[in-house]
């Protein structure tokens, strides 16, 4: 397998084609090498148009998603991110060569240990890895100038958005199968945009609607 010919593919075929024409964002592509945050049985489609499993029942995004994703942040240098779900790191690793700094939190201890180990491996500094449930916010950094869930959830909490400084973005992909909407909202009552439709695996514990009860 020719990596930096299946590497170009993604970007000119998959990722191009998706409306992201940010220079910066393609370039950062070639530079974080994919297939390397990706299980070893899984390698041979790092670059293909899917979501990989990484165990637990959790996986990556498609490569499209997660640059659509940093493009529509307009992620800048002096930003803190919460990323809920750190996974197998390599978002984390994408944002935290935009960011000033990257709080990424993961609920499953032995995710967060692969997430650790790959971007530890990969000399990828300024970022914060904790271990818990942040489904709903993680106050002890807050706030942040971004806020990325990196699974589904049916609302988005009140408490999330709190945590936002001013003039913060928050991208969520919200509802319920098969109709979800990936969503950019900005602090202050400044704009929620439904940017499109997609269906990823909701975050565990993800906040759902109060059902009354009688």
């Amino acid at each position: 397998m020719n990596l930096e010919q299946a590497r170009t593919n993604m970007v000119e075929q998959q990722i191009r084609t998706w409306e992201v024409l940010d220079q910066d964002v393609l370039d950062l592509l070639y530079l974080v090498p994919r297939e390397e945050f990706v299980p070893a049985a899984h390698r041979a489609l790092a670059f293909s148009d899917l979501e990989i499993p990484i165990g637990h029942g959790e996986k990556m995004w498609q490569p499209k998603l997660e640059a659509r994703v940093l493009q529509e942040l307009n992620i800048r240098k002096t930003d803190r991110v919460l990323e809920v779900g750190t996974g197998s790191g390599y978002f984390t690793a994408l944002l935290a060569h935009r960011c000033a700094e990257v709080v990424s939190v993961e609920i499953n201890p032995a995710l967060a240990a692969m997430g650790r180990a790959n971007l530890e491996r990969h000399g990828v500094d300024h970022v914060v890895l904790e271990t818990g449930d942040a489904a709903r916010g993680w106050p002890s950094h807050a706030p942040y100038d971004v806020i990325v869930l990196t699974g589904s959830t049916p609302i988005l909490p009140a408490t999330l958005l709190a945590q936002l400084a001013p003039e913060g973005r928050l991208f969520a992909v919200v509802g319920d199968a098969p109709a979800m909407a990936a969503r950019l909202v900005v602090a202050g009552g400044q704009g929620v945009t439904d940017l499109f439709e997609t269906v990823i695996r909701p975050l565990a514990n993800a906040e759902r609607p109060s059902r009354f009860k009688f």
